[in-house]
Parts: C-alpha cells; structure tokens; sequence
C-alpha cells in the first residue's frame, strides 16, 4: 500500500509540473513572435513588436497586441495590410526605433504629420507640430529685397513721374543735382529720382541688393 501511495504522488506532482509549464507558454496570439511584418501601401517594413509598442496609446500598438476591436487584414505572406502612404510611413516607425524625427529634405512635414496622426503617436504630433511652427516662424522673419532704380529728370517732369509710377514702384529718394540747361532766362532744375521695388523672385541675385550708385545717391541726398 505504501510503494502505491508513492506512485500516485509521483503522478500527482508530475501533472502539477505539466500544468504550470503550459501556463507560463506564451498564448498562440499576441507575443508568440518578436519581428512583425507590415505592408504599407505595397511597401513591406520588418520591424519588431517591442518597436511598435512604444506608445500604448497608438494604432501600431493594438496592431502589435493582436486587438481583437480592431479590424486588421493581412496578405498571402502574412504581413498586416495599411492603406497607407509608405514614404511618409518610414520616418514614423524610424521615431519609433529611436525616438527622434529624420526627415529627408524632400519631405514635407505636414505630410508626416498627417500619419502620425493617423497612427495616433502623441509624442511625434507635438514633436512635428513644433517643428512646422518654428520653420513658419523663420520664414516670416526673412527680410523683404528690394530693387532700386535711379531716375533722371527735370524739375516740370518730377509730378507726372511721380503720379504715372505703376507695378509696385514706390518713389524713395529724390536728389537735386543743379541746373545743367538753360532756357531762355530761367534755369531748368534738375533731379535723381532714387525708386524701388520688392523683389519676390529670389533668382534676381545681386540685383535684389541697391547699387553701389543709388547708395552714394541716398547718402547724398539724406545730407542736403
């Protein structure tokens, strides 16, 4: 009766064992493999499941965890199917990896914004957001070009010059040079008038700069 109560001990302890080993086994769903494969818009991206966990709140987080509330495809090679643009997918899952925002120069950031949206990843929207904003703060600080032009004129035809100035001329500078002609017993005035222009198209160069002449013109005339 002994050597019997020992067997069935034995068998109890070893059916005990069988079933805390197939506890601890991972389920046959999430977690059973490290590496997850996505098909992006036609574009295949390997990545890992600890890389698309990195923000609990996102939709590659759910993807990653097998939810059951989200509605995911994927195709004969087994990879998740998004009906994504994979060009701005792969600065998202690059912040992922490593937590910063690489952009090439070609890439617009509302573009990456718009999928980091999409993925609902908290972090890279105020990231972009910050990013877009400090790059429309620069823009608008860059100084406005001008394009100068220097007139000469006498002093009869100085209002119709003026009044007729169209195209966005504006009048800046105007400079008495004396009386070169003479008609009959009165002097003609003469006069440098110093007008200009924004330049809106950058490819204009050096010429988006005063010459050195208007300079020593409106010197010249700030003095008088």
């Amino acid at each position: 009766m002994a050597e019997n109560n020992s067997e069935s001990s034995g068998s109890v302890h070893r059916r005990c064992l069988s079933h805390s080993s197939a506890e601890r086994s991972p389920p046959p769903g999430a977690g059973s493999s490290k590496w997850i494969r996505l098909n992006v818009g036609g574009t295949y991206f390997l990545t890992t499941r600890q890389t698309l966990c990195r923000d609990p709140k996102s939709f590659l987080y759910r993807l990653s965890q097998a939810d059951p509330e989200l509605d995911s495809d994927k195709d004969e090679t087994g990879a998740y199917l998004i009906d994504r643009d994979p060009t701005y997918f792969g600065p998202v899952l690059n912040y992922l990896r490593h937590g910063k925002l690489v952009l090439n120069r070609d890439l617009a950031e509302e573009g990456v914004l718009e999928e980091a949206e999409f993925y609902n990843i908290t972090s890279l929207i105020k990231l972009i957001k910050d990013k877009i904003r400090e790059r429309d703060c620069k823009t608008s600080q860059v100084p406005v070009k001008h394009v100068y032009r220097v007139l000469q004129c006498q002093e009869e035809e100085l209002t119709q010059m003026v009044s007729t100035m169209s195209d966005g001329w504006k009048f800046e500078q105007l400079v008495s040079i004396g009386s070169s002609y003479n008609y009959g017993n009165e002097d003609q005035a003469e006069f440098l008038c110093v007008v200009s222009k924004e330049l809106h198209n950058q490819s204009y160069g050096t010429n988006s700069e005063p010459s050195e002449k208007a300079k020593i013109l409106q010197e010249r005339g700030s003095r008088m």
